[in-house]
């Protein structure tokens, strides 16, 4: 196992986008829309890059020390279909170009603004810290259910992955 998912959160974005020229009025040209990202991080413990020092077992098996890479958040993952457009305004020049372009319905550029505000909300979040409470509790249960009477889980300076 090189890697434990510890931890999931799901989060609600609210991206604002507007775009326009200034020298028309905006019921002429440009847009405004609101849209509503969800979507989930997962947070885990990186088990991959452990050094050999990172197990101390004590000569008589009865207690263990673990140090561990800090947790870390996954790419946020939008879901696409709990999304949604909650408000869109256009000038009557954008809806007529993006017709006759044949992109009415472009959204790209929302999916991706949300996708990094759901990340930064994972960031601000207590997702992490569930995430190493999460990897400590099932490493304590596992080694304890293999004879260990102590054991202790730290978790030290982020991988520099």
């Amino acid at each position: 196992m090189s890697r434990y998912e510890a931890a999931s959160g799901t989060f609600q974005v609210v991206v604002d986008i507007s775009s326009g020229n200034s020298f028309l009025p905006s019921f002429l040209e440009g847009s405004d829309t609101m849209f509503v990202g969800v979507g989930t991080v997962n947070a885990y413990v990186d088990f991959a890059h452990l050094s050999g020092d990172a197990v101390h077992v004590s000569d008589d098996r009865l207690s263990a020390t673990i140090t561990l890479d800090h947790a870390q958040l996954a790419a946020a993952a939008l879901d696409v279909k709990q999304s949604y457009v909650y408000a869109q305004q256009q000038g009557l020049f954008t809806r007529i170009n993006d017709f006759l372009n044949g992109n009415p319905n472009s959204q790209q550029a929302l999916y991706e603004l949300a996708q990094r505000n759901i990340q930064d909300a994972a960031g601000k979040s207590e997702l992490t810290a569930d995430a190493e409470r999460n990897t400590k509790a099932m490493l304590v249960n596992l080694l304890q259910s293999l004879g260990f009477k102590a054991v202790t889980v730290t978790f030290g300076h982020p991988s520099t992955n």
